[in-house]
Order: C-alpha cells, then sequence, then structure tokens
C-alpha cells in the first residue's frame, strides 16, 4: 500500500478510536508535554497528562509498520493541536459567575487567569450566544488558537489618531482655530465610511489654512494622550521581538515625534505643507487614505521578508479596513461597527495591553 494511502487509513483509524474513546494514550508531539488532555482527543481516558513521544492506541497497529504508525499519529496529532481553541475574556470587572456561564457556554474545561482583566477559558467551542452574552455583561472576547504565541508574528501596525492615541489629532488642531465641531464632525463620518478619506482629509486641512505652525507644537506638547495600555502593549511586542510600525492618515509632525519617543521602528504618515510658518490648507504628496495604508503596511512586510500570516495590524476606523486586511489578524479597538465586523478581533472595554493577552 502507497504511504500516503496507509497514512491516510490509519489517520481514520486513529480518528475512530478517538471518537470511540479507546486510546490508553498517544503519542505526543514535544508541546503535548505536561499539558492537559483535551477533552475531545480522548474523551474516556483519566490521565491528567500526556507524556512527550510515549505509548500507541490500544491494541497493535494493523499495518505493521510501526515507524510509519508513529509518523502518522504525531502528524495528526499535530493538526489536532492547531485546531485546540481557547477563548479569552477580558474585561475591567470580570465576575466570577461569568467565567462559569461563559465556560459552560463554550464547553471549555478550565479557566486560568493572565491577569486581573483577563481569563483563558481552555479547550473551547465556539458557540452563537458567547458574544451576545459577552455584550450584556461588558466584556471582550476572543476565540485563540491555542497553538498561537506572539513570537509568532513579526510586526505589528496601527493606526495613530483613536487607536495608539485617545485623541483626534486634527480635530485638536482645529480647535486651535476655533473649528473643531466642523472639522470632527467630517471627522466622524469619515471613520464610519460615509465620506472617502482622501476627500475627507483634503476638507479638513482646507480648514486650517492661515493657522500657525505652533499650534502643532502646542496639541502634541499639551493634548496628546496614549490609550490605556499602549506602552505596556508596545514593551510587550518589543519584547517578543516584533517590529512596531504607526501609519497614519494624519500627519509626519505628529508620527515622527511619536517614533522618537516611543521608539517606533516604521512610520508611514502625510505632510503638512507649512510657508512662512503658517500651515497652507494643503497636504504634500499622495495623501495616504486606505489603500496607502495597505500599502505602506506591504511595503514594510517585504523588506522584512515576513507573511501576511506574521502581521498584526490594529485600528478602529474604516479607512484602517484595507490595512487590516493585509495582516494574518486584525484588531478592532474602540472600533466602528463596521471595522468590528471584519477584524479578526474586537476589544471594546479594555486597554491596548489587551492585544497582548490574546497571545499570552
Amino acid at each position: 500500500m502507497a504511504g500516503n494511502q496507509w497514512c491516510r487509513l490509519h489517520g481514520i483509524r486513529w480518528r475512530l478510536a478517538a471518537i470511540t474513546g479507546k486510546i490508553h494514550s498517544s503519542i505526543a508531539p514535544p508541546f503535548f508535554a505536561g499539558k492537559p488532555v483535551p477533552k475531545f482527543l480522548a474523551p474516556n481516558t483519566s490521565l491528567p497528562l500526556l507524556p512527550a513521544g510515549h505509548a500507541i492506541l490500544e491494541g497493535q497497529p494493523t499495518s505493521g509498520k510501526p515507524a510509519r504508525s508513529e509518523q502518522c499519529q504525531e502528524a495528526f496529532l499535530t493538526t489536532i493541536y492547531l485546531s485546540i481553541m481557547n477563548l479569552i475574556i477580558q474585561g475591567l470587572d470580570i465576575a466570577n459567575y461569568d467565567l462559569r456561564e461563559l465556560a459552560k457556554l463554550a464547553g471549555a474545561d478550565q479557566i486560568e487567569r493572565i491577569t486581573g482583566e483577563a481569563f483563558r477559558l481552555r479547550n473551547a467551542s465556539r458557540h452563537e450566544h458567547v458574544a451576545e452574552y459577552c455584550a450584556e455583561a461588558g466584556l471582550d472576547f476572543a476565540f485563540v488558537g491555542e497553538a498561537v504565541r506572539l513570537a509568532d508574528f513579526g510586526l505589528v501596525a496601527m493606526d495613530m489618531d483613536s487607536t495608539l492615541l485617545a485623541i483626534e489629532s486634527i480635530d485638536e488642531i482645529a480647535d486651535m482655530q476655533g473649528i473643531k465641531p466642523q472639522v470632527a464632525e467630517i471627522t466622524q463620518r469619515t471613520m464610519r465610511g460615509e465620506i472617502v478619506f482622501a476627500e475627507s482629509l483634503r476638507q479638513r486641512t482646507a480648514l486650517l489654512a492661515g493657522l500657525d505652525q505652533r499650534a502643532l507644537h502646542e496639541v502634541y506638547e499639551n493634548r496628546v494622550r496614549l490609550s490605556p495600555g499602549a506602552e505596556k502593549m508596545l514593551r510587550g511586542m518589543k519584547s517578543a521581538g516584533l517590529k512596531t510600525m504607526v501609519i497614519s492618515g494624519g500627519f509626519t509632525f505628529f508620527t515622527d515625534r511619536i517614533k522618537t519617543d516611543l521608539h517606533f521602528d516604521y512610520t508611514a504618515a502625510n505632510t503638512l505643507e507649512i510657508v512662512d510658518g503658517k500651515l497652507t490648507g494643503k497636504v504634500l504628496g499622495e495623501i495616504i487614505g486606505a489603500g496607502g495604508k495597505a500599502v505602506a503596511l506591504e511595503q514594510v512586510r517585504n523588506e522584512l521578508g515576513l507573511k501576511r500570516e506574521q502581521i498584526i495590524a490594529i485600528g478602529d476606523g474604516a479607512n484602517d479596513l484595507r490595512m487590516m486586511e493585509a495582516a494574518g489578524v486584525s484588531i478592532a479597538y474602540h472600533a466602528k461597527p463596521i471595522v468590528q465586523e471584519k477584524a479578526t478581533y474586537a476589544l471594546n472595554h479594555v486597554g491596548l495591553d489587551g492585544v497582548l493577552n490574546l497571545f499570552a
């Protein structure tokens, strides 16, 4: 019998044994060592742990090819391991009752504390009512593969305004001109996807014509505020070996300073035209909007030699969607509904450090 055919046949036998619970133990890849046995993998076993490289199935393999048997079983276990999901629950005030109820809904068999604001429900299954329950309880949730770790990624890219920063910088600049309500209204319509970003930026920037450039310094020094957990998230990313990038539809005046102050590796943003110390109301060069953000991310990804799956992108508005689509994992941070619908995960109740907890 050809090797591939034999492996498929033996894989079926293994699946049947797993389903019927006739498993004494199994060959375990190294990453299984010392970990709880998933309930769906060995439903009728009482073994608390699987030692690495130990035993086979009940009885002897019928093929007479134990070496290949072990290879097939290990390959199958690897596939199973990669399919194991944990449910990550995050919130500012998580009640034990809610954790227990969510564990029941998702069929999880263990609850682990990650931080005071984050818990891992192990070996969970997707359930349609988890989202509804978390929305009512004011909790964030995410089904994350057991095998996924932060160090698996190589780059995290994020929007600046209302993501990395807790402000919209152009709205604060407009406040210096006494026109914040007008500019903020255009900003919100843009984030909801009601106005094309490039046109929106031209409209808002035109309203700033004549403003002294010292107003930009005033905004940066006195009004820029980081989103909660931003610095902790960045430290965690750096510690795990990821490169960091800010991609903004805002202005280089701010991203250049943020790059220096927060030690970002890469930035991309638009450049305001300033003549004789005054804003002209124009943007220099091609505007970095939704498409430009995606292009900037792909350029850095290629420079680093990374795959799409190794990228995390974080954003909050419609202008971030194409950037987020260019990443293997996208995270909607306190985002508009259209962004949350399309993102891999959404954080609505915790800070940016909640990103670290997803892959802890």
